[in-house]
C-alpha cells in the first residue's frame, strides 16, 4: 500500500508520497521532518510522578519547570543538553522546531524538523550543534524512567504519544475519516529521522492499527478519535 506523508519544511507544509515511510529530515540532512500535527492528549500525556502533597508535590512541581523557551536557538551543550524534550498545548501548526548540524542557517544544516500542533517529542543528539524553537509552548526535558498512567485511547488530532506512558499497546481504531487527511505514524525514537519510522498512513474512512510495546512513540493528526479494540 502507498503511504504518503505530510511534511514539514522550514515553516510550511506539505504531501508527499514514499511508499511505506515518511519524508522526515532524518540525521544525514533528507528534506524536512514528518508533520504528525500534535494537539495533546486525551491520555496521560503528563508524566504523573509520585509522592505525597507537601514537599513531594514542590518536587514535582520544580521538575515540570521548563528546560528550554518556546522560542529560540539553542547550542547544543552549553544551551541546551542533549536529551528528549516535550512541548505541549500548541495549536493551529504555529509551532516549528529544528535540529541543525550548524548555525549557518543553509538548507543542507537541517537534520530534522516539524510543524507541531498539541504535543511533540523530540530527542536532541549529542552531536547536534543548534536547536531552533519558534512559536512553540516551553519545552520540558523527558526522564526516560518517568512513568505514565497509559491510556486506551486518543484524541485523533492529539499529536505525539509515548507508548507506555501516555498511551498503552494494542490495536486502536478511527472512523469517520475523510479525504486522506488522518495521518498516523509509529516510531521507534523521537530523533524524526526517515530511518525513525516504523509505519505510517493517510487514512480515508476507517482505520485500524497496532501499536506494539516495541514502539516508542505513536503520531496521530487530523484524524477521528482512536479507541482500543
Amino acid at each position: 500500500m502507498g503511504m504518503k506523508a505530510k511534511v514539514a519544511f522550514g515553516a510550511v507544509v506539505g504531501i508527499v508520497v514514499i511508499g511505506a515511510v515518511s519524508a522526515n529530515a532524518g540525521d544525514d540532512g533528507k528534506d524536512g521532518g514528518a508533520r504528525g500535527g500534535d494537539k495533546g492528549s486525551s491520555t496521560s500525556a503528563e508524566h504523573k510522578s509520585g509522592g505525597t502533597k507537601g514537599s513531594g508535590s514542590t518536587k514535582a512541581a520544580e521538575e515540570k519547570k521548563a528546560a528550554l523557551g518556546g522560542d529560540g536557538e539553542y547550542q547544543v551543550g552549553s544551551d541546551v543538553k542533549p536529551g528528549t524534550y516535550r512541548t505541549t498545548g500548541n495549536t493551529d501548526d504555529m509551532c516549528y522546531w529544528e535540529r541543525a548540524k550548524d548555525a549557518s542557517g543553509e538548507l543542507d544544516s537541517m537534520l530534522a524538523n516539524d510543524n507541531v500542533s498539541g504535543t511533540s517529542y523530540v530527542t536532541v543528539k549529542p552531536t547536534d550543534k543548534l536547536f531552533k524553537s519558534s512559536g512553540c509552548k516551553d519545552w520540558e526535558a523527558v526522564d526516560p524512567k518517568a512513568k505514565g498512567t497509559p491510556g486506551s485511547s486518543m484524541d485523533g488530532d492529539g499529536g505525539m504519544y509515548k507508548v507506555g506512558t501516555d498511551i498503552a499497546p494494542g490495536t486502536y481504531r478511527s472512523t469517520g475519516n475523510t479525504d486522506d487527511s488522518c495521518y498516523w505514524e509509529r516510531t521507534k525514537d523521537a530523533d524524526h529521522g526517515l530511518d525513525s519510522i516504523i509505519a505510517n498512513n493517510n487514512v480515508s474512512g476507517t482505520a485500524v492499527v497496532t501499536i506494539s510495546p516495541s514502539d516508542a512513540y505513536f503520531k496521530t493528526n487530523d484524524c477521528g478519535d482512536w479507541k482500543k479494540a
